[in-house]
Order: structure tokens, then sequence, then C-alpha cells
């Protein structure tokens, strides 16, 4: 990261939101609670619930009506260079077939966002403070010793990986994460976790992400939303939202819910309704 990177203070606030594709309504006067600077929130419900085009939409990838504001800024209608100078969003996955190192890849993310800050990136000063901040955030995620590798070389994992620290270059106010984890392994899980968490506490950041383990978004989160069909069923901090009664409405399943001697949530389910 840079030397010294802000602290934001803007809160996110979405109010009777509104989205979906051309033949259908996804999301319908959608409103959440507001996301604080430094929180970690989770998007959570089965497949087809409208968690990821919710993210898009924040993200300005989605046309959308009603409000997204951040801080005094109303992000709805912006331009979408505009709203990415503010959001940035981290994908499934990258895209396939880009000729790039891992090291390429994260500058190249990097100066797309040099409108955000007039005067850097320029010259050999510049180009040097880039290499430095990249490979700080490379060594951050945990993957220096791939910034070399072609990305076509990498695994499903590695490019997860490299995605986020795409992201995380930018330094971004708020950071939307589309199942950031769904292709790592246990400990690379644990690390992105506490990444992302550590990351949102240091810099006043708003993370919301999708996900699809509920434990892990219990114990990461500070606030859940939870989806079905395209509405709000539940929201709060996880021992408010994770209960038995909104697991069987929004997926269907009978569940036991636990608090565990350190204080997260144990989830067991037992069987299907």
């Amino acid at each position: 990261m840079s030397q010294a990177p802000a602290f934001y203070a803007d809160t996110l606030q979405v109010s009777h939101l509104s989205t979906g594709y051309r033949d259908r309504q996804v999301i319908q006067n959608l409103s959440l609670p507001p996301v604080r600077p430094g929180e970690v929130h989770s998007l959570l419900g089965p497949n087809a619930a409208g968690k990821s085009t919710l993210l898009r939409a924040l993200a300005g990838l989605q046309a959308a009506t009603g409000s997204i504001q951040l801080g005094p800024q109303e992000l709805v209608g912006l331009p979408l260079a505009e709203h990415a100078r503010r959001v940035t969003y981290m994908p499934q996955t990258l895209p396939q077939g880009v000729a790039l190192s891992v090291l390429e890849s994260v500058l190249g993310a990097l100066q797309a966002s040099a409108t955000d800050r007039p005067g850097e990136h320029q010259g050999r000063a510049g180009h040097e403070a880039d290499q430095r901040r990249a490979v700080a955030v490379l060594e951050r995620v945990g993957i220096l010793h791939l910034a070399m590798e072609g990305l076509d070389h990498l695994s499903g994992g590695q490019r997860q990986l490299v995605s986020l620290a795409q992201s995380l270059v930018r330094e971004p106010r708020v950071l939307l994460l589309d199942e950031p984890i769904s292709a790592l392994d246990l400990q690379h899980q644990l690390r992105v976790m506490r990444l992302v968490h550590e990351l949102a506490r240091e810099r006043g950041m708003i993370a919301i992400m999708v996900l699809h383990d509920l434990q892990i978004a219990a114990r990461w989160s500070d606030g859940i939303v939870m989806l079905a069909q395209g509405a709000v069923v539940a929201t709060g901090a996880p021992a408010q939202a994770i209960t038995p009664d909104t697991l069987a409405r929004v997926y269907g399943v009978r569940a036991r819910v636990e608090h565990c001697s350190r204080g997260s949530l144990q989830i067991m389910v037992d069987d299907v309704l």
C-alpha cells in the first residue's frame, strides 16, 4: 500500500434500490442498514437470490434506480468512471487470455486508477512508487513469489488472489467482493478474510462481499444481509440475522445455531424442510 493511506469516513446508505435485466426485475425497492467506515458486511442467500446483481448495482455495473449514497455523494446516475473512483469491484474470476505477469496486472490496475490521484504515476519517480506499492500489496496478499508468473499459468485460487491484489492496490473507499474465497483452500480463505477485515479497520474502508459459507460470514462480518428472491429477509449482526428461523425461510433447512466459546456462531444443518 502507499506509505500513508487515507482513512475514509463516509457511510454507505442504500435506499429504495431497484435493478434487474431487460426481461425481469431482480431487486425492487430494497433498502439496507447504513454501512459505516471500517465495517465488513456479507450478502448471504441461495442461488438466484439477487446477491451478485445487488453487488453489481452497488458497483455501478448494473443500471439501477433509487439511492446509493456514499457520504454526501449520490452514486446512482454517476458515469461509470466516476463511480469506480469511489467503489472497487472484485469479480468472481479474472478474464482469460491476458498476456500479463501478476506484477504487470497489478500495476495496470493501479495505473487505471491514476485519475483519483492527480500528479501521481508520472515520470520515473512515479513509476518507482507504483512498483513499490504493487509489490507491497502482493506481499500482503501473500503472492509476491508469483510476481513474474503469467496470469494464464496460475491456478483458479491463485488468480482469485491476484484479483484481490488488483482491487486492494487501488486503496478503495468501498470494496465489493463477489465470492472472493470460492476457489481458495482453507488456509487462504482465512488469510483473505483476515486481510479484508484488517484493511477495513486500518483505513476506514467499507467491504461488502457475497459469500456462501455461513460459518465464515458469521466469524468475519460486522453485518449480515440475508436475501431471498431479491428481497431482504433479515439484517443485523451475525447473531441477529443468522437464526434457525431465517435459515428455514431463506434456505429451506432445519438448522441449529449455537455460540461457541470464542464468541462466533456454530451452524449445524440437520435436514431439509
